[in-house]
């Protein structure tokens, strides 16, 4: 039972270190080791920079996510795991940059117009706390920037028939299209899910508005547009490497009475244009894909880079969330001739929330199979090194050397059963007669004599232990060498009843830590 307690010990070790990656550490490598602020890689050390960090596409989940009521177990068991990765993903591993700056790109629910007041103001308090926020709305003392997204407002065809779903979201997250200044860069942030309503309406005219009266000084500061939905590209565009999903194309739905809009992947070419020529960016940053992209679209100023961030959400079908830190500078050079080079970004990848549930279910099979297999005698790995060591040593030296008479070749061993059924061999204990000199034969004759009766001797000896061996081999031994079936149903059973044991341990010292873990970062503040 030593080799199965060490075998226990061992498990518990490599459980106890796996849930504390699985559910700590691996939140710490963005910070630690993968991803840095973009500036600084630069070689100017006497630029400042005003660092803000960007998210999209949390959606948390509720009633519309898997068409479940909103009070079943299944989904609040989704809802508390999806979140509690979002916090941890939020806590741990971005607000460790200390960045100045939160920026979100929309889709904070998953059904934002489509819930009752109360479900709303629920999914909103989850929000607040997964991200960390104050009743202001911001991260700690953190300014934090929201835009709307399709799953908050809804495209063109809801928000015109759901005005108080516009309102409720303005009220919580501040005004649709805005304008305000990050560092010495002016951010543009509209809502996109109106910019290719039916013009003739309120919501698609005081989007155009907007962009209208921040056109006529477009050229006071470099800018940056903020948009849920991307801008146009062109079927199959690639997305370049950090692409994980196959590229998604153009889809645009108008509802045949109003036109307004039922569905759309991207912003349509003519209304991307007009948003290009006339805020003039530098810089395009958008969600609603949920996987990463990056474009180039060509505007009266030149070539502007379009990065399309990924969910921060393992659960909104990209397995490798994602989030972008933004280095703005606070002064610009006069010199500064390459305006697309301003803004410094760098993309950063979060945990593998699956592969880390994966370990853990490889790892129990693992654990389960080691402890219904192990042999009762254990795995000395050490010790069969050494036995091939020496084994290889003793035909290296001894090769060509007549090999001295070893007293176990002549000697006799014995299978012995002992209670769990495993076989051994004892080596029996052979008296050799001390003989003496007056025990000769007076007959004996010199070396020869003495040799042709030790010959005899020894043949009379193997004789005796094969007919011993003939009459073990007819007499029923298989009884005696085998275990029966009653032996073997017993074994099974206490290996089953010793796994459990072991199984039941290991939960024991490593499902406290676990849950230690689960509610240290959901209580924490």
């Amino acid at each position: 039972m030593k080799h199965h307690h060490k075998l226990t010990v061992g498990l518990c070790l490599i459980w106890a270190s796996t849930i504390l990656y699985g559910e700590m550490f691996a939140f710490w490598v963005p910070s630690l080791f993968t991803c840095s602020w973009p500036h600084h890689n630069l070689l100017k050390s006497d630029e400042k920079f005003t660092k803000v960090a960007i998210v999209t596409d949390p959606q948390l989940m509720d009633k519309t996510s898997f068409r479940l009521s909103s009070k079943t177990l299944a989904l609040e068991v989704a809802q508390f795991y999806t979140d509690i990765n979002m916090r941890r993903s939020f806590v741990q591993s971005i607000l460790p940059f200390k960045p100045d700056v939160v920026l979100f790109l929309g889709d904070y629910f998953d059904g934002g117009p489509f819930l009752p007041e109360d479900e709303w103001q629920e999914s909103f308090s989850r929000f607040k706390h997964v991200f960390g926020l104050n009743s202001q709305g911001k991260v700690g003392d953190i300014p934090t920037f929201y835009i709307p997204g399709n799953h908050d407002v809804g495209y063109s065809r809801v928000a015109s028939h759901k005005l108080d779903v516009i309102d409720r979201y303005e009220k919580e997250f501040g005004i649709r299209n805005r304008r305000f200044m990050i560092g010495n860069i002016e951010f543009i942030s509209i809502d996109a899910q109106a910019i290719d309503g039916n013009p003739q309406k309120n919501l698609a005219s005081e989007v155009w508005k907007f962009v209208q009266n921040v056109s006529t000084d477009a050229t006071s500061h470099p800018r940056v547009l903020l948009t849920h939905i991307p801008l146009y590209r062109p079927d199959q565009t690639s997305c370049g490497p950090h692409r994980r999903a196959s590229v998604i194309d153009q889809r645009f739905w108008r509802h045949f009475q109003d036109q307004e809009v039922i569905y759309q992947n991207y912003i349509t070419p003519e209304s991307s244009k007009k948003l290009l020529d006339m805020i003039k960016p530098i810089l395009v940053l958008s969600g609603h894909d949920h996987d990463q992209c990056t474009v180039t679209h060509k505007s009266e100023i030149g070539s502007v880079t379009e990065h399309t961030l990924g969910t921060i959400s393992w659960q909104q079908g990209n397995i490798y969330p994602s989030f972008m830190l933004l280095s703005v500078p606070n002064a610009i050079s006069q010199n500064s001739s390459d305006l697309e080079k301003i803004v410094h970004t760098q993309l950063c990848f979060l945990p593998c929330q699956l592969y880390i549930y994966m370990w853990y279910l490889s790892l129990f099979v693992v654990t389960l199979l080691a402890l219904l297999l192990w042999p009762n005698h254990g795995i000395s790995f050490v010790n069969n090194a050494a036995d091939c060591i020496s084994n290889v040593m003793k035909l290296t030296f001894s090769s060509g050397v007549r090999k001295e008479k070893n007293e176990d070749e002549n000697c006799e061993y014995e299978m012995v059963w002992d209670a769990e059924g495993s076989m051994h061999l004892v080596k029996k204990v052979v008296q050799n007669p001390v003989k003496r000199q007056s025990d000769k034969p007076l007959i004996e004759r010199g070396n020869a004599v003495m040799r042709s009766a030790a010959r005899k001797n020894e043949s009379e000896q193997i004789q005796l232990v094969m007919d011993s061996n003939a009459n073990n081999a007819g007499g029923g031994s298989d009884s005696l060498m085998r275990p029966t079936s009653k032996s073997r149903t017993k074994l099974v059973i206490q290996r089953v009843i010793r796994t459990i044991m072991m199984i039941i341990v290991i939960a024991a010292l490593n499902v406290p830590i676990y849950m230690m873990l689960l509610f240290k970062d959901w209580i924490e503040q």
